[in-house]
């Protein structure tokens, strides 16, 4: 019966044809490429597409999928596309021809233009009909699927744009303005998500070093439960032995109680990145603030900025407020008398039912304020799990990997497209170094898929004092940064560097704006430079010269006695120092002993003389070598900042460290 059953649901969903999510009114169509159109209907089927002055005619497979590719075309429309089979027909409006671009990664591409720097603003301006995002609903899949779960097309406007992925959104309004063709924008991305779960099944198991994590992937519901216990207990008993019981999470509000042995990570954050992935439960943070005596402590309000789900927060031991509003701020007015000089404890139980959890800032309204009196809270907590969830064992984004690919990009494949950006690698910074696999086998991948080696741009990351790394202790991220740059030496890639615009206590900058412009700068020079320069009327041979896109990168070090001697490619039109100090900021240097001093820089032309007295015999010069490296500030003259490096090979923190 069930199997009849079963038979009859399929029978009634190709009855009629019908074609992926992707394709919907207002969308965008990719210009000068075939532009697939595919879908599904009965085995057999005669299926017509009209578009434009085109009509093309196909019948269906045996499993009743049918593809036409409809020929390509110059930017235009609005057009309308008419699917028609033998029941039913489907019309689509509003389509334009123009430039696709995908948009993924993890939260900083996730991250809207509604929480950007001068959003009002951004927003009231954004009218730019021709400018579309569509939005893939998060999903997961422990195979790949024909379909999208959900996703429709946008108009860019005020209204709209809110909603818009803010690095992609800046990047097609400036790409919209250069090249003056529609912009479409396929906004498929997930917070806190690693490169291996939007890599194919089939790509990892063809590398040795990443296999296994493909090998291991559940079958069915049981298993996914499974394992998500066994992945629970083992972070739990790594991270603290064991779970309390009732009553001795009640004690840890107690300003004596004894959290030493309490794991310790950067706040406000999302606790799945940084050291609890894919956990809902009960995490307590602790915070000793230290006050000094004659202090103003009258009026005093605790700032906790938005807690993700809920809270009960304590000053030295006493309740002084909860909430149960996710995304809510919080801030609370605190007793006369309770913050006293000297050392003072604050507490936060935090409940998280679903998705991310923590203290979520911004870090900018973590603070402990009065009249007379502000104290920044952001910074180093100790934390520690009280309770654990029955949906903790549910797979997250991150449980296995190829989970997005299978739910978020193999069904849009093969939709015509221009290109990728892509803004990412936070999550993987603990594995900096595998980095330099993963991501190069996941662009490969990529456009194995898609069948050709389309542009792919990316984000180097920003500045974040994610762990304090630096040259002497070691920095996951300087580290991440470096696999970034090497993947360079894929055909057709381009990378916008960031180590100037980011904020080292919020691990989301809100300066979106040029992180977009960056990468546009990108696109005209890797896709669209032939294209710009002929429409502004240049000869053929002032169309072959790349103008500078990105900044100056390190090329080669020449050792004197005392100092070393850097050249870089990519320096435009010179080298230069941008900010009021006048003088180079962010170079170290280290002899034979590998211990790195601040070294005085300078330019001299096209070139860097690095030297320091404390260094008589220098072999290697890193430059802004540290997560976070915002204290640099050699540039092109064209603006760009140069890509952080280090001329060593010496051995980093993230070696070894495997998926």
């Amino acid at each position: 019966m069930l199997l009849m059953l079963a038979h009859l649901a399929t029978g009634a969903v190709y009855a009629d044809v019908r074609l992926p999510k992707i394709f919907g009114n207002s969308m965008v169509l990719q210009r000068r490429k075939p532009m697939p159109v595919w879908g599904w209907a009965v085995p057999k089927e005669s299926i017509t597409v009209q578009f434009a002055n085109q009509t093309k005619t196909i019948k269906t497979a045996p499993d009743g999928r049918w593809q036409i590719n409809l020929d390509a075309m110059e930017a235009g429309g609005p057009f309308v596309l008419t699917v028609k089979g033998a029941k039913n027909s489907i019309e689509i409006t509003d389509v334009l021809v123009g430039e696709v671009w995908i948009c993924s990664g993890q939260s900083n591409m996730e991250w809207r233009v509604a929480q950007t720097n001068n959003a009002r603003a951004e927003i009231r301006a954004a009218k730019y009909p021709t400018v579309r995002q569509f939005l893939v609903k998060k999903d997961l899949s422990l195979t790949p699927k024909d379909d999208i779960a959900e996703g429709s097309w946008s108009i860019c406007s005020p209204r709209t744009v809110p909603d818009f992925t803010a690095v992609g959104y800046f990047f097609a309004r400036e790409l919209s303005q250069k090249l003056n063709v529609p912009i479409g924008l396929v906004n498929t991305s997930w917070g806190g998500t690693h490169s291996e779960t939007w890599t194919s099944r089939e790509a990892l198991l063809r590398d040795d070093e990443l296999r296994q994590p493909a090998e291991n992937i559940p079958t069915d519901v049981d298993g996914i439960r499974r394992s998500g216990m066994a992945r629970i207990e083992k972070l739990i008993l790594n991270q603290q032995g064991s779970l309390p019981t009732a009553a001795e999470a009640s004690t840890w509000a107690k300003p004596d109680f004894d959290a030493t042995n309490w794991k310790t990570g950067n706040q406000p954050g999302d606790w799945e990145w940084y050291g609890l992935p894919v956990l809902d439960g009960v995490v307590w943070f602790r915070r000793e603030v230290i006050i000094d005596e004659g202090a103003d402590l009258t009026n005093l309000t605790l700032h906790l900025g938005a807690v993700d789900d809920a809270d009960s927060t304590y000053v030295n031991g006493q309740l002084i407020g909860s909430t149960n509003a996710y995304g809510g701020e919080r801030n609370y007015t605190l007793p006369a008398g309770l913050v006293k000089p000297g050392r003072n404890v604050i507490a936060v139980r935090v409940t998280d039912t679903g998705g991310g959890g923590g203290l979520m800032g911004p870090a900018a309204k973590m603070e402990l304020e009065g009249p007379g009196f502000q104290l920044f809270l952001s910074g180093k907590w100790q934390y520690r799990v009280a309770q654990v969830f029955e949906s903790s064992y549910k797979p997250g984004p991150n449980t296995y990997a190829t989970l997005l690919f299978n739910a978020m990009l193999k069904p849009l494949i093969p939709y015509a497209i221009g290109g990728t950006i892509w803004y990412q690698g936070e999550s993987n910074a603990s594995r900096a170094n595998q980095y330099r696999r993963a991501f190069p086998m996941m662009i490969q991948d990529w456009r194995t898929r898609w069948g050709y080696d389309f542009p792919f741009l990316f984000v180097q990351l920003a500045n974040f004092n994610s762990a304090g790394g630096n040259s002497s202790t070691g920095s996951a991220w300087a580290e991440l940064r470096e696999a970034q740059t090497m993947t360079l030496s894929l055909p057709n890639t381009g990378m916008a560097v960031t180590s100037d615009i980011g904020e080292s206590a919020d691990i989301h900058p809100r300066n979106k704006q040029d992180v977009g412009k960056r990468l546009a700068a990108e696109a005209l020079r890797v896709v669209y430079n032939q294209e710009k320069q002929a429409t502004a009327g240049a000869s053929p041979v002032e169309a072959s010269t790349v103008e500078a896109s990105t900044g100056p990168l390190f090329s080669k070090m020449e050792l004197t006695e005392k100092r070393a001697v850097l050249t870089f490619n990519h320096v435009g039109s010179g080298l230069m120092v941008k900010d009021r100090y006048g003088y180079l900021k962010g170079f170290e240097l280290a002899g034979p002993d590998q211990k790195f001093y601040y070294a005085q820089a300078r330019i001299e032309g096209n070139r860097v003389i690095v030297q320091s007295e404390a260094v008589a015999a220098p072999v290697a010069v890193r430059y802004g070598w540290a997560d976070d490296n915002g204290d640099v500030n050699l540039y092109n003259r064209e603006g760009f900042p140069a890509v952080p490096f280090r001329t060593d090979l010496w051995k980093g923190i993230t070696e070894g460290v495997k998926f």
